[in-house]
């Protein structure tokens, strides 16, 4: 029996060794919260939580946490903290904001409204005296107590790989290391939590990794991954401790998208939003190419208009984006409009950039061209300006670029989601030309038990472009059938339409479809009797509005324009000028006025961005359009 006290002596005392060796202890202070103290110690919540599980009920002063300390010091870090040495006052001007007032003195907003408690309950007005505190700074030594280690990158290692292996987020790496290259290079050094070595994260192949986004809720998330709180937290049992942060790495299975998304949001109306009244200075790039036209000459001004598409295209695109700028005058927005003739030319674009100093512009709109467009957002990238593109794809998507046309895949992707969401019975049929099979094969993956049907081949096996009435025996049922037919080729779908059109009855109905509508489905040949029959569906960046709407840009174009109505190009200048003013005014710059929660809609057009996890932002808000009564309309 004194054997067994001695060993049990011996034990718990080796154990307390132990303990004190590689534990520590905090005592909460008022204010603090799981984050503060994981963040001092640089560790995890998820660590804290896990050695303290009543603290998951709440945080008590004076509570003793045990917290995990390190077994390695590398060195001590340099913090510097701010103390108040007196206030200065600030008598508010006309069209001063919070924001301008906070970038004067480089102090925060809430800082200011810290000091001045009725900013909380009001606005900003002119003739407000603010108290503005005055700082001095304290640099100090602070000991880490051996809670950071350095670490080697290995080859194919990002910034999230790392985070998610050492469990924090980007942000929190990035403070560790001020200095980190924006892109890891194998053998970069680099400061991270002490953890052991059995504690790091594996990154499993078999699973896809999706960082977390500024504002990203669990419902921005259900959106863009479709996974429930509930299946996220399976996957990553620190969600339930932590909740999500920004820039945190989360797990998820292989076959989730972690970069597009096509699913909609309620759209958010920003004018009870406004409260950044600065003159917003706005900077559009267009090709008019007026060297080449005699202005004198009213004959020559008309026939360039006539024939040159790109400047009928920039003349009509600057017309609605004049009625934009009137609209958000309206709203208190004023703007500072500068435009520039790229001339369509390389040499003219650098030009204007080494003529005119943008650091100080909200946002450069266009030029109209991939080629130019790339030289402008790479060389305002540095100043990180907005830089936005109207029409066209850009070649790279840039920290700063804007891509304001939603991708082919996200389009497709719309279309099929729009059929997946459809609860009611339907058969689905795939006839595509042989250029287009890999299209069919996705579609027959995303749906299943639909049935693939592809042109006939002559006898040397190239593509017919075309289909027999015996090809379609018996594969349509009674009910409902969504026929996908995916072609770039007119007369194929001339000769399917026709088919189709034909066998379409109160029986058996047809739903035409399709997740690329281009051009083959607008030839001559093409009969819109026959489509809006069919009910023809297809994604679509923009919707055609309806003449019998009321609004005020194309009640004002019409009375300005004799009675005629503003083209696409027209309204797209409009409704895409009018949302970046609005986000202006809303936020204190584009970037933060642009998360994925926060979907606008206008005449024709809506907006939802998405920002690439090492890129710039994308437009994933995608229209589903149908044809009925030979109108075309939102699909419901």
């Amino acid at each position: 029996m004194k054997k067994l006290v001695l060993i049990a002596i011996i034990f718990f005392a080796t154990c307390i060794t132990a303990f004190a060796q590689d534990f520590k202890t905090h005592k909460v202070k008022q204010g603090e919260t799981i984050e503060d103290i994981a963040k001092q110690y640089l560790v995890t919540p998820f660590d804290i939580y896990a050695l303290n599980p009543d603290a998951k009920k709440g945080l008590k002063v004076n509570t003793v946490l045990i917290i995990p300390t390190s077994k390695v010091k590398e060195e001590d870090l340099t913090t510097e903290t701010k103390e108040i040495i007196g206030f200065r006052t600030h008598k508010t001007k006309r069209k001063e904001t919070l924001y301008s007032i906070s970038k004067e003195y480089d102090i925060e907003i809430d800082e200011i409204k810290k000091h001045n408690t009725f900013l909380y309950a009001n606005n900003l007005r002119k003739g407000d005296k603010l108290k503005i505190p005055r700082y001095k700074t304290v640099v100090s030594k602070v000991t880490i107590d051996n809670s950071i280690k350095k670490y080697k990158v290995l080859p194919k290692e990002g910034k999230w790989r790392v985070a998610y292996k050492f469990g924090i987020t980007v942000p929190q790496l990035e403070a560790l290391n001020p200095n980190m290259n924006e892109v890891l290079q194998p053998g970069d050094e680099l400061n991270v939590p002490n953890i052991s070595n059995n504690e790091e994260k594996v990154i499993e192949e078999n699973y896809n990794y999706y960082t977390v986004l500024k504002s990203e809720g669990y419902m921005a998330l259900n959106r863009k991954l479709g996974l429930t709180q509930e299946q996220l937290e399976t996957l990553n049992p620190e969600l339930k401790e932590s909740g999500l942060k920004l820039g945190m790495v989360l797990k998820v299975p292989s076959d989730v998208d972690t970069t597009i998304s096509a699913n909609d949001v309620a759209n958010t109306n920003l004018t009870s939003h406004l409260k950044n009244f600065n003159t917003k200075r706005i900077a559009l790039m267009m090709p008019y190419r007026l060297n080449r036209i005699d202005i004198d000459s009213i004959a020559d001004v008309k026939r360039a208009i006539r024939t040159d598409s790109r400047l009928s295209i920039s003349l009509d695109f600057h017309a609605g984006m004049l009625y934009a700028l009137d609209s958000a005058k309206r709203l208190g927005i004023s703007t500072y409009l500068k435009v520039f003739d790229t001339r369509d030319h390389a040499s003219e674009v650098t030009k204007i950039l080494n003529s005119n100093d943008f650091s100080d512009y909200d946002a450069v709109i266009g030029p109209l061209m991939p080629d130019n467009f790339d030289r402008v957002a790479s060389d305002l990238k540095r100043d990180n300006i907005p830089v936005i593109s109207p029409f066209t794809t850009p070649k790279n998507l840039y920290d700063n670029v804007y891509q304001t046309v939603p991708s082919s895949d996200l389009l497709q992707k719309a279309m099929i989601n729009f059929v997946k969401l459809d609860t009611l019975p339907k058969h689905i049929v795939i006839i595509s030309d042989a250029k287009n099979k890999a299209v069919s094969s996705m579609i027959r993956s995303e749906l299943a038990a639909s049935k693939q049907i592809f042109s006939r081949k002559d006898k040397d096996g190239k593509d017919s472009n075309y289909i027999l009435i015996s090809d379609l025996d018996g594969v349509f049922k009674p009910g409902r059938n969504i026929v996908f037919l995916e072609t770039s080729n007119e007369a194929f779908a001339s000769n399917v339409i026709s088919m189709l059109n034909g066998i379409h009855n109160d029986e058996q109905q047809i739903v035409l479809m399709t997740t690329n509508k281009n051009s083959a489905f607008e030839g001559e040949n093409i009969s819109n009797y026959h489509l809006s029959n069919l009910k023809f569906h297809y994604p679509s960046a923009n919707k055609t509005f309806s003449s019998s709407t009321t609004n005020g840009f194309v009640n004002a174009y019409k009375r300005d324009h004799n009675g005629v109505e503003p083209n696409k190009y027209a309204v797209r200048g409009f409704d895409l000028t009018l949302d970046v003013l609005m986000r202006l005014a809303s936020e204190e710059d584009l970037f933060d006025a642009s998360g994925s929660e926060i979907e606008t809609e206008y005449v024709e057009n809506k907006f939802r961005y998405s920002k690439k996890l090492f890129g710039g932002y994308f437009n994933e808000a995608v229209y589903i359009v149908k044809y009925d009564d030979l109108t075309i309309v939102e699909a419901k």
